[in-house]
Order: C-alpha cells, then sequence, then structure tokens
C-alpha cells in the first residue's frame, strides 16, 4: 500500500510558516508519542534552524510509558526542550511554561539588556495533522482558541493567541512532507490517523497493525479481543469480526467493519499504551 497524501493547502502553509518565521523566538513541535520520529515534520528542521526548540510528546497518556521516557532523552541529546503532554486532559500542559522560559532565556536576557522588558514571547505552534495542536493550544490558553476535530485537516489558516503577556502563540495547518522517504513512516502515520482513512485499505491497515501488535505487544492484543492462542492476521481479523458481531447481509463477516473497528480501539487506546517505534532503532 502506498502512504501519501499532500493536499493543497499543505504547500499553501508551508509558504506561509516561510514568511513568519522571522517574527518567532522559539518554535515548538507537537508530535504524537506513539510516533515521536515518524510523527516530527523533517521540513521544520530547516524552516527553523536558528530558533529555539521545543518538542512536544503529546498524547503520552496513549504510548508505553518507558519507550516515552527513552524518546524524551533521545530529543534532550539532541538539544531540543522537550515536555510530556495530555492535552485532552490537560497533564504536563501548565508545565510548558517553564518550558518556554527556558528555551528563550537568552532571548529575554538579551531583551533586558537592551531595556526591552516584559516584551512576550512569539512562539510558532507546528505539528502534523491530527497530533492535536488546537486541543493542545486551547487546553494552554484555558479557553477555546482553536478549531479542533478528530480528524487531520481542521486548521487551515494560521492565528494569532495572546495567552497572557509573556507568550503569543501563532497557529498554523497541520503540514506533512511531500513525501515520504521511508513507507514505513506512512504506515505510521496512517495508523494513527494523520492521513485520511478515506484513501487507504483500512483492512490491509488493519492487518499491518495486527502484525506489529502480535510481535510487540502480544499479550494486550489477545486481552483486549479474548483471543486464546496464536494464529495468522487475517485469522485474528476473523476472530475480532466474529467476538464483535462485525457481519454483512447474509450473515457473512464483515472485515471492513472488523478493521474499522480495530484502528479505532487502538487509536483511542482501548488496546492499551503502546508505542510503535522506538529510539534504538
Amino acid at each position: 500500500m502506498n502512504f501519501q497524501w499532500y493536499p493543497g493547502h499543505m504547500t499553501k502553509a508551508k509558504r506561509m510558516m516561510q514568511e513568519d518565521i522571522k517574527l518567532i523566538d522559539v518554535v515548538i513541535e507537537l508530535v504524537d508519542a506513539r510516533i515521536p520520529y515518524s510523527s516530527k515534520n523533517p521540513d521544520i528542521d530547516e524552516l527553523a534552524k536558528n530558533k529555539s526548540r521545543i518538542i512536544l510528546l503529546n498524547k503520552y497518556d496513549l504510548a508505553n510509558e518507558e519507550e516515552t521516557k527513552k524518546w524524551r532523552s533521545w530529543y534532550e541529546e539532541k538539544g531540543f526542550f522537550v515536555a510530556m503532554v495530555n492535552s485532552k486532559t490537560g497533564k504536563g500542559v501548565k508545565e510548558v511554561h517553564a518550558v518556554i522560559q527556558a528555551a528563550c532565556k537568552e532571548k529575554i536576557e538579551r531583551d533586558r539588556r537592551k531595556g526591552i522588558l516584559n516584551r512576550p514571547v512569539r512562539a510558532m505552534i507546528v505539528g502534523i495533522p491530527n497530533v492535536g495542536k488546537s486541543t493542545f493550544i486551547n487546553s494552554f490558553a484555558g479557553k477555546a482558541c482553536a478549531k479542533t476535530g478528530n480528524r487531520p485537516g481542521v486548521t487551515k489558516g494560521k492565528q494569532w493567541i495572546r495567552l497572557n503577556k509573556n507568550v503569543e502563540l501563532l497557529d498554523t495547518p497541520g503540514i506533512l512532507w511531500p513525501k515520504f522517504e521511508d513507507q514505513a513512516v506512512g504506515q505510521r502515520l496512517a495508523y494513527i490517523g494523520s492521513i485520511k482513512d478515506e484513501i487507504l485499505n483500512v483492512t490491509e491497515l488493519a492487518l499491518g497493525l495486527i502484525s506489529f501488535l502480535k510481535k510487540n505487544y502480544s499479550k494486550l492484543l489477545m486481552e483486549r479481543f479474548s483471543l486464546e492462542e496464536e494464529m495468522e492476521e487475517v485469522k485474528i481479523l476473523e476472530k475480532i469480526a466474529e467476538i464483535r458481531g462485525c457481519r454483512l447481509k447474509g450473515n457473512e463477516l464483515d472485515y471492513e467493519k472488523a478493521a474499522n473497528l480495530l484502528m479505532d480501539e487502538f487509536r483511542n487506546g482501548r488496546i492499551g499504551r503502546i508505542t510503535l517505534e522506538f529510539p534504538e532503532s
């Protein structure tokens, strides 16, 4: 299966970000804690060079706790300021203020030496589609500032948001990069819902996820779907369809419905806390 999705508004959004970056003190990039590498847009490194950088490991409540700690250390070793957040519940969000101040310490001290006091830090929020930027902004601001939705492509234009006298945020649309050199990256993005399901073969996607879970999280998979023995991927999907009553007219098993159910269970954390990639690899 080929994983590629780069609608026209993303080209426009990238150009807009290139124009606005000169106004910015720090770039805050949200990544999905389940795929901290694959959900980080490599184009941002070029766009934000010479700027302070913050990585927020969002949705960390859905990821394996030990692996998330390893990823935090991995990014800190590369010079990023890092925080773990759960934008939906607000856990870890308050700590981001301190991370912004630490990342912009030199800029704040430079302003003070020039006699410029209380000039707000300007932060650009970036991230791939469906990584939770708008939910984070609303949680960070303590009010509904940004439109949210459980699908990619909700934010279409830029928006300045003044949080307080110390911080101003520039929200930007979620953008991918034009070509995935490694299709495994595209596959992981599809697993978490950053590529629209409508352009994918969801049954094939589910079989790939089952294969990964069998290898790395077999116990969680077996327990969630009451599986009693090891079996091939197609047989597991068949069993899920049977157990959850996914049937077509004529009582045939509905594999597509079972596949959508599996993807939904994974994305919402019902199977368990799962990380799809590891720093050592």
